[in-house]
């Protein structure tokens, strides 16, 4: 079945694998989604120790939509590794649903990314010889979902993203666009809380970069998401509730370009339902 098992074994090692060891200001009293607290992460190269990030704190609120800038190097997909389970921090706890992931059995830890979380890189990741409803459905087939329950649930989420009649296409005869809207809808399948992007748009053009962030927006509106994100596109960070920019291994605040409506002070709509986010300068 052109290598479907294999394929299977493969996101499943990219997705639930164990967590390798090595190689805010918003929401105070409130309860966080999502949480880094004094988080650092070293790697050593021969007798060299880099530190990426360093005792970083981070508290993400249900319904939030935060942006996370800077350089490249920076520390961005590091981050946003910690946050998904990827990875473990050199020292610092990391805390989904006030749960500490560190207290976590692998095997709990791969539920909460197989079901919490979802994730979506630069590159697409999609297996291209399968289809697009095959590649979405990846992730039910590897908690036991049966095949065409599976198939019928990507189509769906296909649906969701503009691509409901490509379902049966595969995935290499995409255009780069469509293959991360597939790739989107992987990651949403099974309807997680949070959705962390690295560099969604960062290997696409600016028309299709401006419609898969728009798409994004408005899967976090409909499906009340919490979505972090990292870019270096500034002028789609501005468009998040919050802005984070990593400098020197840690977060640091940042504030809206003035400029057009948003230097004049205009209140511009948030993503999170029934708030309003005031036009700042900084």
């Amino acid at each position: 079945m052109r290598g479907w098992k294999s394929g299977v074994e493969a996101i499943k090692l990219m997705t639930t694998q164990k967590p390798m060891t090595e190689a805010s200001e918003s929401g105070a009293g409130k309860t966080a989604l999502l949480e880094a607290r004094q988080v650092s992460k070293s790697y050593r190269s021969g007798g060299t120790e880099l530190r990426v990030l360093a005792a970083v704190d981070l508290r993400v609120e249900s319904g939030e939509m935060v942006a996370l800038v800077g350089p490249s190097g920076a520390g961005k997909s590091t981050l946003l590794h910690l946050l998904a389970a990827l990875d473990r921090p050199t020292s610092g706890t990391v805390y989904f649903a006030e749960k500490a992931l560190e207290t976590l059995t692998d095997e709990a830890l791969a539920e909460v990314r197989n079901r919490k979380l979802g994730f979506v890189w630069q590159r697409h990741h999609l297996l291209p010889d399968f289809t697009a409803g095959e590649n979405v459905a990846l992730p039910l087939l590897m908690r036991g979902t049966r095949r065409p329950e599976a198939l019928d649930t990507a189509r769906k989420w296909l649906g969701e993203v503009g691509l409901a009649e490509r379902s049966g296409q595969q995935a290499g005869e995409l255009s780069g666009g469509e293959q991360q809207r597939v790739a989107l809808a992987r990651a949403l399948v099974s309807e997680p809380a949070v959705l962390l992007a690295d560099e969604p748009t960062g290997d696409l053009d600016e028309e299709s970069a401006e419609s898969i962030f728009g798409l994004m927006q408005r899967l976090h509106r409909t499906h009340r998401l919490t979505s972090i994100l990292a870019t270096h596109n500034t002028g789609l960070a501005w468009r998040c509730d919050r802005v984070l920019g990593l400098e020197h291994g840690q977060l640091v605040p940042r504030g809206r370009e003035p400029q057009g409506h948003e230097a004049s002070g205009k209140r511009t709509p948030s993503l999170r339902p029934g708030v309003e986010t005031e036009g700042e300068t900084s």
